[in-house]
């Protein structure tokens, strides 16, 4: 074997184990629904961050994760969604007259595609080591309001979206 073959072999091992290295920590996500509008749009490419919520490191308001959920893509697996974090463990979630309250008070989100909550839930505690989510184009989401999400548990969390890859107009920090 010459030494320029030998050379390509050794480069092309490292680009591997590089690769495999860099995606134990991430992964390219892409964006397949509208239900994170204005925020993510159809097709954005988002780098998760497989390793965010390791350990004792635990989702915080506002994070927007991706979870295995219950519902099935069109191949009868798992489909994950992608939604914003609104309640933590043991938070009152309350949705009236258009509006979220945690815990009594009113929860400003300036993010919302059209400043509404759709949805009437009153007084419901998030169960420990798990999360309330829903989309920021509440209008179209299908999130913790309804029974075919309902509750995230923390073990579904698949990671949390840090960066927008693509398109390249768009803030790329999330």
């Amino acid at each position: 074997m010459t030494s320029f073959v030998k050379s390509v072999l050794i480069d092309v091992f490292i680009a591997i184990l590089a690769a495999g290295a860099i995606l134990f920590f991430v992964r390219p996500t892409i964006v397949k629904q509208t239900s994170m509008q204005d925020t993510l749009n159809p097709n954005d490419y988002v780098i998760m961050y497989r390793r965010a919520y390791s350990g004792d490191k635990e989702p915080e308001r506002g994070d927007i994760i991706i979870f295995e959920s219950e519902m099935t893509d069109e191949s009868g697996k798992d489909k994950l969604l992608i939604k914003r974090v609104i309640g933590l463990p043991g938070d009152t979630v309350t949705i009236e007259n258009g509006m979220v309250y945690l815990n009594g008070e009113e929860y400003p989100e300036s993010y919302l595609k059209d400043g509404y909550t759709s949805g009437d839930i009153q007084d419901v505690v998030v169960p420990e080591n798990s999360y309330f989510v829903m989309g920021d184009n509440r209008a179209v989401s299908i999130d913790s309001r309804y029974s075919e999400v309902g509750f995230v548990e923390k073990e579904d969390i698949k990671g949390k979206a840090v960066l927008r890859l693509y398109p390249f107009t768009e803030k790329h920090l999330l």
